[in-house]
């Protein structure tokens, strides 16, 4: 790549290229050598000039031989714009304008830090280490951009170059933070897999008023670096597994059943709800102190929600406690109004993302606040909880084959649950079609299904009697109402008896009968 005519006002130049899914490899020499090239899917090099150079010369190749397909981007800078990556004291190169990501379950977006611009030929400045105003302290805005969902073809390339400089950064780009250059030069984000990210940061001498572009790069959080932890690859692949397909499909089918008739039905909503809150739990529990399969983590979390739906349905049988029970409910819904409060730009406020105390005191507190409604309305509260989470889990069960944002509302509580680094990454995701498209989906169940059962229950008992105490009384019923036949039926053993008499005893002819004329 030979770029000639430069001007003489500019003091360096950055090469960028990018590719979608394979490596390029970028060099300052033909023949590669250590500390002179880069491979990398997104790939970047920084030439400084000297004073009478008026042409720059790369070298990009393919590193295991095969066609790579990309597209690359020059870009000039004066002396007086900062240098990204120039105090580089991590990575290969001696200036490193790339922004490097790490995959967990989270990404995690590393950058060099830069230095200060610098006339053609003059020495590089060292790298400050005071915060005096005339060492023009810099600042680093880190940038996110989504890609359009579902697109994973080569024309998302294209997007790369509307984000390379700052002025596209700063017009399309969404900026999440801002380090000055005494914090960590990383920035931590949820990932998403399957939908492209790309990701960038700003240099900005403050001084000057400059700034400098770093090489942005993109993900789909999709790929299998060999950095994964377990934990990073289970969650990374959880969307594709058959077993979560098979699990969230005949969630939605419960979830519409209970949207719709839950409260009717009442002991199939009480073992719905049994089933999810146990799952759940236990789901988090063995994940963070064990490392067994994921297939074998799923099917024992559901064994042990049926063992927790059958627990509140059989204690609902046997007490009659109906505001137990709906207090167990509430706090379902609880739980699924917590997320979404934290599922808004609220949960990225820098008082919930520095500590966890915080995070979760607050989630408590909306999740706990719920049921002390449903001590005043119980029948309104929990047909509310049946419409609104039963439709969610109808598009829980849709985010099992197509791809919506709506799904992170409580995956993000599950990633915070099961790893401890997780409150330090950004959570926002992108709104798109699709994700309007369920929103509709998910309010017109919820408002169906609520309408619905209000206006069919209006005229029936608040809650249905618990079938063990309706025994109860039809026994001692029978027992004190001699006017009832029941009363005066033997006992059970006493038939039985009566029965077995019967088979061993030969019968007596009936004779001649007068017919009763009274």
């Amino acid at each position: 790549a030979v770029l000639s005519a430069v001007p003489v006002d500019v003091a360096f130049v950055t090469l960028q290229f990018h590719a979608q899914d394979h490596n390029a490899t970028l060099s300052y020499t033909r023949t590669p050598r250590p500390g002179y090239f880069l491979s990398a899917v997104d790939a970047g090099l920084l030439s400084s000039l000297q004073p009478d150079q008026t042409s720059l010369s790369w070298f990009l190749s393919s590193p295991d031989g095969t066609p790579v397909t990309g597209t690359a981007l020059v870009l000039a800078y004066s002396s007086a714009d900062p240098v990204p990556g120039a105090c580089n004291m991590e990575f290969n190169l001696d200036t490193d304008p790339n922004v490097h990501v790490r995959y967990n379950l989270y990404d995690t977006t590393i950058f060099a830090p830069a230095n200060l611009g610098f006339e053609r030929g003059a020495p590089s400045p060292a790298c400050d280490e005071s915060t005096a105003a005339a060492t023009r302290w810099r600042r680093y805005d880190v940038y996110q951009h989504f890609l359009p969902e579902n697109d994973l073809s080569q024309r998302s390339l294209f997007y790369l170059r509307a984000v390379a400089d700052v002025e596209g950064l700063t017009r399309i780009g969404r900026r999440v933070l801002t380090l000055s250059s005494a914090d960590l030069s990383t920035a931590a984000f949820s990932s998403i897999p399957g939908q492209g990210v790309v990701y960038s940061v700003v240099v900005r001498d403050p001084l000057l008023n400059t700034s400098a572009a770093y090489v942005p790069v993109h993900t789909y959080a999709c790929s299998s670096p060999p950095r994964w932890t377990t934990a990073g690859r289970w969650f990374l692949g959880l969307s594709g597994k058959v077993s979560t397909k098979v699990l969230f499909t005949l969630t939605g089918l419960a979830g519409l059943l209970v949207c719709f008739f839950g409260h009717r039905f009442f002991k199939c909503e009480l073992f719905c709800m049994g089933f999810t809150f146990a799952a759940f739990f236990f789901f988090v529990l063995i994940t963070r102190t064990s490392d067994l399969d994921y297939d074998l983590r799923l099917v024992l979390s559901a064994l042990i929600g049926v063992v927790g739906g059958v627990v509140l349905l059989m204690s609902w049988w046997r007490f009659g406690s109906v505001m137990a029970c709906v207090v167990v409910v509430g706090l379902m819904l609880g739980f699924l109004l917590a997320s979404v409060v934290l599922f808004t730009p609220l949960g990225d406020l820098d008082v919930f993302r520095r500590s966890d105390a915080v995070f979760w005191l607050t989630f408590c507190c909306i999740m706990v606040v719920v049921p002390l409604f449903f001590v005043r309305w119980p029948r309104e509260g929990n047909i509310l909880t049946c419409g609104v989470v039963g439709a969610y889990a109808v598009v829980l069960a849709v985010n099992a084959y197509v791809y919506t944002s709506l799904s992170y509302i409580t995956l993000n509580i599950l990633k915070r649950f099961l790893n401890t680094n997780f409150s330090t990454a950004f959570t926002d995701v992108p709104f798109q079609t699709i994700d309007f498209a369920m929103i509709t989906v998910w309010v017109v169940l919820g408002v169906g299904g609520v309408v619905l059962q209000l206006h069919r229950e209006r005229q029936r008992p608040f809650f249905p009697p618990s079938p063990y105490l309706m025994w109860q009384q039809e026994r001692e019923r029978r027992q004190t109402n001699v006017l009832d036949p029941s009363h005066h039926f033997p006992s059970l053993p006493n038939r039985l008896l009566a029965r077995l008499q019967q088979l061993t005893r030969r019968r007596e002819p009936a004779g001649e009968h007068t017919p009763l004329l009274l």
